[in-house]
């Protein structure tokens, strides 16, 4: 019996169709979101929304933080099969708001529904995974799950900026719908089945509050930002502070303000430099656009490079932990970042030169992709090894909530600084400048506090 079951495979008759659903519903969540880091430039000039160009990111990863939350706290309520079908027609509702936008806050507005739905579709993945495949195929389907990134980082911005280049960068929205409706038709039928008393719950009912409060500080912050030079743009950015202190308190690990050595101090590290990679990978394509003049096409395929990059490395960084049984896993977090800081000195140097560049900016992004491909797998397992037994969920949790939060509020800050920059009519050059060496000062604080990181026991 035991060796029959060791032959089943996700691709085998009982779990094909939910397999196939789960990673096309993945790999759809992540060409979007990664296609828009082409087209962003593009769409903000076409809806004169520039001042407002780091919105388009940080709508998204702030509504995804709070639409992990909600149907994290719900999915063991009503179950998968309706947790699933509210966060697809909200992912759906986004789209169809994003691509018929005609100003920006509309489309803003769009992105924050699809951020929303996006969080809760792949929480709702993890509690399919968990409900309908046996221990001994979970891991397989968990190496599918993250696969299912790799295609759409390779091919996505480029695919992304030939249609804004060629058609329309509407199209770009559009594409998504036929791939999410056959994603739908795949995974319902097996959804339907699980039983909603057989899903976990999560033991906090006050987290889905935590982050809504969190989302509301972080949004009078960025926008107080965005006017800082008016007594009311600060007043609205003290009061975004003193809002978002408490549900960090309460969705971080203690120690988290003041980097404890140990797991607050990879959590902040970990969150400084994927602020970091994120923010550079969304300005560079601005810069590449708007400053060299270079076409979304080529701009995207540039930014692929990183991803490439950033796959070689977690596939050497694999390699080396088996070798070493993760002794060396502190020396290869602390030399990723210090790739990563040579990679955004280049992207500024690309960006301040009056002519050329682009193979710095090449370089550049083979430099960041590499460094946060060795950091970001190895961070996940020192951190994985502070849990306790029954504990992994929340530390996972951690991890997936500055992975998102830390970005969105960094890509805020340089579209603050973007804002700024235009009401003193500097440019947008000086802007994108201002935007790019914020996120070097992020990775530099991360190398630092890369220091203070200890396995436990340590």
């Amino acid at each position: 019996m035991e060796q029959g079951e060791s032959k089943v495979g996700i691709f085998d008759a009982g779990y094909r169709a939910l397999t196939i659903g789960i990673i096309l519903a993945v790999t759809t969540v992540a060409f979007e979101g990664l296609a828009i880091t082409t087209i962003a430039p593009d769409l903000a000039q076409h809806l004169k929304g520039i001042s407002l160009y780091g919105w388009i990111f940080s709508a998204f990863l702030l509504s995804q933080i709070l639409g992990t939350m909600v149907i994290g706290q719900q999915i063991g309520k009503i179950g998968v099969y309706r947790s699933f079908s509210l966060s697809i027609v909200l992912f759906v509702a986004g789209i169809l708001i994003a691509a018929t936008s005609v100003n920006m806050p509309m489309l803003i507005a769009g992105r924050a529904f699809q951020g929303f739905g996006a969080g809760a579709i792949v929480t709702c993945v993890y509690y399919s995974i968990t409900l309908s495949y046996p221990d001994a195929l979970r891991t397989k389907i968990l190496a599918a799950f993250s696969s299912a990134y790799i295609l759409p980082a390779l091919i996505g911005p480029y695919i992304a900026g030939l249609l804004a280049e060629y058609v329309s960068w509407r199209f770009v929205f559009w594409l998504v719908l036929p791939l999410i409706a056959l994603a739908v038709l795949l995974t319902l039928p097996s959804f339907r089945k699980l039983q909603a008393d057989s899903a976990p719950v999560m033991k906090s009912g006050r987290k889905e509050g935590y982050a809504l409060w969190l989302t509301i500080g972080t949004w009078l912050l960025l926008s107080g930002l965005g006017f800082i030079s008016d007594w009311k743009g600060i007043a609205l950015a003290l009061i975004g502070l003193i809002v978002m202190v408490r549900p960090l308190q309460q969705l971080l690990p203690a120690g988290t303000f003041s980097a404890k050595k140990g797991l607050p101090a990879t959590i902040v590290s970990r969150g400084l430099y994927v602020a970091c990679y994120v923010a550079t990978e969304s300005y560079v394509v601005l810069a590449l656009t708007e400053v060299k003049g270079l076409p979304a096409d080529l701009a995207g395929l540039i930014v692929a490079a990183g991803a490439l990059s950033w796959s070689a490395a977690a596939w050497l960084q694999s390699k080396l932990d088996e070798k070493d049984s993760g002794r060396g896993r502190k020396q290869r977090i602390t030399a990723g970042i210090g790739l990563m800081i040579v990679g955004v000195s280049l992207v500024i140097t690309s960006v301040g030169l009056e002519s050329g560049g682009i193979g710095f900016a090449v370089i550049s992004q083979i430099f960041t992709g590499f460094g946060i491909g060795l950091a970001n797998p190895t961070t996940g397992a020192i951190a994985l090894q502070y849990a306790r037994p029954g504990e992994e969920g929340e530390i996972s949790s951690y991890l997936q909530f500055v992975d998102a939060f830390c970005p969105g509020l960094s890509i805020g800050i340089g579209g603050a600084l973007i804002a700024v920059s235009g009401h003193f009519s500097q440019g947008i050059f000086t802007g994108i400048m201002l935007a790019l060496f914020a996120q070097l000062l992020f990775i530099v604080l991360s190398f630092l506090l890369s220091f203070r990181i200890a396995k436990r026991g340590d």
